[in-house]
């Protein structure tokens, strides 16, 4: 394992780090600012902001230069996630588009798809959303029913999606739909990549616990397709989204860490102005926890070598994500601990609990999408570990 950075990754850090303080607005960082926004203000915000960092090539950091990326190393890529999160940067727009579909379409889109995918993404001018789960069709991917009848030169689709990440606010979406009568399971499958605002799609936002509304639903009515807007072949879905889904790797652990290292000083603080910080339960709780914190970040790093040796990590990803879920599921079941009956408030002894509401809440949801740890469990066991089914 190797945790260090090269001279030439800790200069880029340097530069980002400069950009990013002259960039980010004092109150943007200021707690509970993005939750006081109307939802539709916040995206505006936000996806204004990263078509900038775009402009100033901070985007795209491991892209090759062609696509209009800079050209990094996986060492500047990890640097570029943690220097995010230590400046409290805003979440992005077109997380989906960036992390999932660019790397595919640039693996194997027609030199058409390219032109038309990748720049306007990077540029925030086109936010993706990602078209997998349905109603019938959630952790067993395979059991999906939307259907794509051919129609000359066309498919017209019809059918459900649900849990879509920024549905309201998508323009288009990369969707599996069943383009094959009567195939089952992985088979007669495409990836199709739909128009979000042509007649016959609907998209619905689906309220959360925590007020917001991050997800939707959306319906497709005989909406129309192009046949040469399928990445990856037709019948090919399936190895597509396998494809698709393989670039969630590498050092993504090393932003979590770092984010949750900064809530677990925050829940901290909070048992220290309480007064729970005394309490030896509490404070063996808080050392566990801190403790899987930093298994996570040696773990990240180790990752992360692997990734700069080139080796390609394929399922082992199952254990990352299994790791960093369920540490951050345990940080915040601390913090409901140390406030009791008060983690349903606002605020208690002068404390505003807002912002680390929205934490606590969202944490319940990360051992599920994504592929729940029951899936990666079976995942890390089969394909890793060799055990039977």
């Amino acid at each position: 394992m190797d945790l260090t950075y090269t001279a030439a990754e800790e200069e880029f850090r340097r530069e980002l780090r400069a950009w990013l303080q002259a960039n980010i607005p004092e109150e943007w960082r200021r707690p509970g600012f993005w939750e006081s926004l109307d939802p539709d203000e916040s995206f505006r915000l936000r996806r204004d902001w990263e078509r900038d960092k775009a402009a100033a090539g901070f985007a795209g950091i491991q892209w090759p230069v062609e696509y209009g990326g800079r050209g990094g190393t996986p060492g500047m890529k990890a640097i570029y996630d943690e220097e995010m999160v230590r400046a409290d940067a805003p979440r992005t727009a077109n997380g989906l588009g960036l992390t999932f579909l660019a790397p595919t379409v640039m693996a194997i889109g027609t030199d058409a798809q390219k032109k038309e995918i990748i720049g306007p993404m990077l540029r925030n001018e086109v936010i993706w959303c990602q078209g997998f789960s349905e109603p019938g069709a959630g952790s067993d991917l395979a059991a999906i029913s939307t259907r794509g009848v051919r129609d000359g030169d066309e498919f017209v689709v019809n059918g459900q999606k649900v849990w879509t990440t920024n549905a309201v606010h998508g323009d288009k979406i990369f969707a599996l739909v069943r383009t094959e009568p009567g195939s089952q399971r992985h088979r007669g499958l495409s990836m199709l990549l739909i128009d979000m605002h042509q007649p016959g799609v609907e998209a619905r936002p689906l309220k959360q616990m925590s007020g917001a509304s991050e997800f939707g639903e959306v319906f497709f009515d005989d909406a129309r397709v192009p046949v040469t807007d399928c990445l990856g072949g037709i019948g090919e879905g399936w190895r597509t989204a396998m494809l698709l889904l393989s670039f969630e790797r590498g050092a993504s652990g090393i932003a979590q860490y770092t984010e949750f290292r900064r809530h677990y000083d925050r829940i901290a603080d909070v048992a220290r102005r309480l007064g729970r910080d005394r309490d030896p339960v509490v404070r063996s709780k808080l050392a566990r926890v801190l403790t899987e914190l930093e298994c996570l970040r040696l773990h990240a790093m180790h990752v992360l070598t692997q990734v700069e040796q080139g080796r390609d990590l394929g399922f082992e990803a199952s254990m990352t994500k299994l790791q960093w879920s369920e540490t951050f599921q345990d940080l915040w079941e601390v913090y409901d601990e140390i406030l009791g009956e008060d983690a349903t408030l606002d605020s208690t002894d002068g404390l505003d609990l807002r912002p680390l509401h929205a934490q606590a809440m969202w944490s319940r949801s990360v051992t599920i999408w994504g592929g729940s740890s029951q899936v990666q469990r079976n995942v890390t066991a089969e394909r890793v570990l060799g055990l039977p089914r």
